[in-house]
């Protein structure tokens, strides 16, 4: 196996790791920007506001998304698992 053939593969799981991790906390973010913004033009400073609706929203966002990522992992490994015989030999 090439040492470009081993880059690519990394290349792509890195990439796989990146927008599932992306699809799971930018979600959070973006709420918790909203829930940022409404606390500092009431001036509430209560710590289970901010923490709450990222939660909430972030358990929504996994499963909402978890069949996506399933999908997309068990494709990585099938193709994985498939060119076994081509990466080695």
């Amino acid at each position: 196996m090439a040492a470009g053939e081993v880059l690519d593969l990394f290349g792509s799981a890195i990439w796989l790791v990146v927008m599932i991790a992306s699809v799971i906390v930018l979600p959070g973010l973006v709420v918790g920007l909203v829930v940022s913004v409404f606390q500092a033009a009431t001036q509430i400073n209560e710590q289970t506001l901010s923490f709450l609706p990222r939660l909430v929203v972030t358990l929504l966002a996994l499963m909402w998304f978890g069949p996506w990522i399933v999908t997309k992992l068990s494709d990585l490994f099938h193709f994985l698992f498939m060119n076994i015989p081509r990466m080695i030999g």
